[in-house]
Formats: C-alpha cells, structure tokens, sequence
C-alpha cells in the first residue's frame, strides 16, 4: 500500500493523493475497491473517521457511476470532490492554517489525525455568544444616547448608557465584584468594539475547534479579569471598558501555541506579522483616544494585564497532546506564577483599601 502512494506521490495532485491515501485506508483488503458491507463495517466500527456516521449506502450511491455496486479509486476520487459534506472539510482547512497541532506529525496528512482531533460538537459557540452579547450592549447604548443628544459624533462613545453604567469597571465601585469581568460588554466607539470581535471570531472559533469550549472560555475570561486587576493595581483612579483583556489573552495564548510548534504550523511567520500589525494598531488607537482626550477617563491598558494571562494560562490549559519533559516544567512554572500573581492582586485588594478610590455606593 506504501509502494503504492510513493509512486503515483510524484504524479498527482495534492488532492489527488490525499483522496488517495483515504481510500488505500479504507481497501482493508486490498482489492481497489471499497463495497457495502467494507463500508458499512468501517463505519460501524469506527475505524472510517473520514465519513459521517451511517451514510454508507448514500455514499455508493452518489459514486457508483458504473452500477457495479462497489466503488473503485476514480469514483471515490470524484465522490470526494463533487460531495464534500457541507463545510466541515472548510472549516477543518482554515484551522489547519491558523491553529498548529501540538501532536501533528507527517503521517496526520495521511490518515486524518488532526481531523479528528477537531470537535464539531457542541459546536463553537462561545466566542460566537460573547461577540453577539457584545454587540447587543453596545447598540443598548447607542439607541439611549442617541435620544438625549444631538451630537452624531458622540453616538457610541459615552460611557453614560444604561449598560456602560451597570457593567463598566467603575473604581469607585470596587465593590461591585462582577465588574471585574462584566466591563467587557462595553465598548467605546464602533473601531473599539470591531477590532476585538475580529480577533474572537476568527481566531476565536478555530481555536475552539481545536482546543474545546471550556479551554479558550478559561483563557479569555482569565485574561479580563486579569485585565481589570492590572488595571486596577496601576492605575486606580481610571474607568475600564472593553474586552482588550479577553482579546490579547486569544493571541498570546495562540503564539505560544506557535512558537512551541513552529516547525508544524502552517503559515507562522504570516500569522505572527498579522497579530503584530493587530497589536500595533490597537494599542496605538488606544493611546491616542488617551492622549487626545484629556477628560477621558476610562483605560484601554489592560493589554499587558491580559497578555500576561493568556500566557501563562494557556500553558496551562490548552491541549498538547504530545508533552515533552521541558513542557512539564514550564506548566508547573505557568501555573504557579498565574496563582501568585492574582493571589496578590486580590490581597491587595483586600489588605490595601488606601491604595484605591474611596468608594461610593451611590454614584
């Protein structure tokens, strides 16, 4: 079967050998042809990861041009390019190009490692829920400001709305706990709220796919809160709005990602261009909003504060199969300076009250 793939690799496509490689996986018996009853105990076995659950009678349908009732190479090859099962082989693709597999070897364009390493279900919905919470507090403050003002211009950049109000980190509401996290559903200006949805949907989703829900949830909230603590720490007289923190938690997390996986990533040095022109335009608006405007209070820079969390959390939880010994101790690293550090930002927090505003519990 080996023999076969090095002599027609030189010949065919890259399409055209990936199709290949599938079907001499799915001829157990070697005889060119895949029937029924192999497909039907490939499927009922689990062994064909490549077809979805139940379809095999469908599928020698659509590809038996010939009515012989078994399917030979050419028809498997033009049943894989005319039926490619809605999106998912899209989806799979962009991943490949944006998120590296940790256990990703030469033999996983053969037999669909990485394919299987992805979870289309439940589907990635995170990100998708947080972009859209988002949106909906943002177009909640826009619709009550635009009938208290006659300045277009002012649309979208008060922090005087109904959510802005509630969920914006306010120092002088330290108190109020959940603002810690909850600042992130307000955003200042339409530019403030695109460039964050941009890196949670398409970066967000794809690593998802890879990574499980419950992982990059962790990452991205980790870096809010972790965003608002710096923020707080150094800052503490300032407001706090937007989900920066989140944001730049993703993209440190996804570098470390490709940096330890340089040599299996698609694309890396692009991809690191990319996030870098991201980070230099976001931080530069940043601090001109700042500098611009000397009456404005509310703080754009909890960026380091996320960054470092998404670091050093994303060590900690993001998958990697395939853990080497040096891995093991810069897990334990992470992890153990994560704890100190938000250890000792909640203490102060606690010991220090002179540190920050005093609070007022009816502003």
């Amino acid at each position: 079967m080996e023999s076969v793939i090095s002599q027609t690799s030189g010949e065919e496509s890259g399409e055209r050998r990936k199709a290949r490689a599938i079907f001499n996986n799915l001829d157990r018996d070697g005889d060119g042809y895949l029937g029924i009853d192999e497909l039907k105990q490939l499927i009922r076995s689990h062994q064909c990861r490549e077809m979805p659950r139940g379809v095999a009678r469908r599928v020698l349908e659509l590809g038996d041009t010939n009515g012989d009732g078994r399917l030979d190479f050419e028809e498997f090859y033009q049943l894989s390019r005319t039926h490619k099962w809605m999106l998912k082989p899209l989806v799979v693709r962009y991943c490949q190009m944006v998120v590296p597999s940790p256990h990703r070897t030469p033999e996983d364009a053969i037999d669909g490692q990485y394919e299987r390493s992805m979870t289309f279900c439940p589907p990635p919905l995170t990100m998708v829920i947080f972009s859209i919470v988002e949106i909906i507090m943002f177009l909640i403050d826009v619709i009550h400001l635009r009938d208290y003002t006659n300045d277009v211009n002012q649309i979208g950049q008060s922090t005087k709305g109904p959510a802005a109000t509630l969920f914006i980190y306010n120092p002088t509401r330290r108190f109020e706990a959940w603002r810690f996290a909850t600042y992130m559903f307000v955003h200042i200006g339409i530019m403030h709220l695109m460039m964050n949805l941009l890196v949670q949907i398409f970066l967000g989703i794809a690593l998802e796919l890879v990574h499980c829900w419950w992982r990059i949830a962790l990452v991205y909230l980790a870096g809010v809160v972790a965003g608002s603590m710096s923020v707080s720490l150094a800052t503490p007289t300032v407001y706090l709005a937007g989900a920066s923190g989140g944001v730049y938690a993703l993209i440190t997390a996804h570098i470390a990602t490709i940096i330890m996986n340089w040599n299996e990533m698609e694309y890396a040095i692009i991809q690191l261009l990319v996030f870098l022109i991201y980070i230099i335009t976001d931080i530069g608006a940043a601090l001109y909003r700042q500098f611009s405007d000397v009456h404005d209070r509310v703080s754009y820079t909890s960026h380091i504060g996320g960054a470092v969390a998404g670091l050093l959390v994303g060590i900690g939880v993001l998958r990697n199969l395939k853990v080497r010994p040096w891995e093991k101790k810069l897990w334990w690293a992470a992890v153990v300076t994560y704890i100190l550090l938000m250890g000792s930002g909640i203490c102060v927090h606690i010991f220090v009250p002179d540190h920050f505003m005093q609070q007022n519990a009816f502003m």
